[in-house]
């Protein structure tokens, strides 16, 4: 994937606009998943109502940009898509890891979600799975 923000916004053809830039620039300095609270502290200098960036996250989505990610408190972060996402889809079916200590949620792309068996007559639609534990530059610390 592209760091280049202006790279990724044609790529999934989004307009370029200065919020889209401004929300980018968040989850690619981050480099974990972000709330709409953390998104609205990171752009202190900015100054965008919670429409705006709502929407600026709701297009990325629509466009395979950022995926959803439901953490413990039943709150909402959003997260960058790898390569394999589009406007068609989502493949994101990876682990999430939430670092009790510092609060970070990220994506394991490389840990893939085992393999589910339901009952008979239980059709999946979505699969979450949030690990919980300390990250390894809490671990570090």
């Amino acid at each position: 994937m592209s760091t280049d923000p202006r790279t990724l916004l044609k790529e999934h053809k989004l307009r370029l606009t200065d919020c889209r830039l401004d929300v980018l620039n968040a989850f690619l300095t981050t480099g974990h998943a972000l709330s709409h609270a953390d998104i609205e502290h990171a752009m202190t200098e900015q100054q965008y109502d919670r429409v705006t960036i709502y929407r600026t996250l709701n297009s990325f989505m629509d466009n395979g940009l950022l995926h959803k990610v439901p953490v413990d408190d039943g709150s909402m972060r959003y997260a960058l898509c790898s390569d394999d996402c589009d406007d068609h889809g989502h493949d994101d079916d990876h682990i999430h890891f939430k670092c009790v200590q510092c609060g970070k949620t990220q994506c394991l792309e490389d840990m893939p979600l085992p393999k589910l068996k339901l009952p008979d007559g239980f059709t999946v639609n979505d699969v979450n799975f949030l690990v919980q534990g300390v990250c390894k530059n809490c671990n570090a610390a």
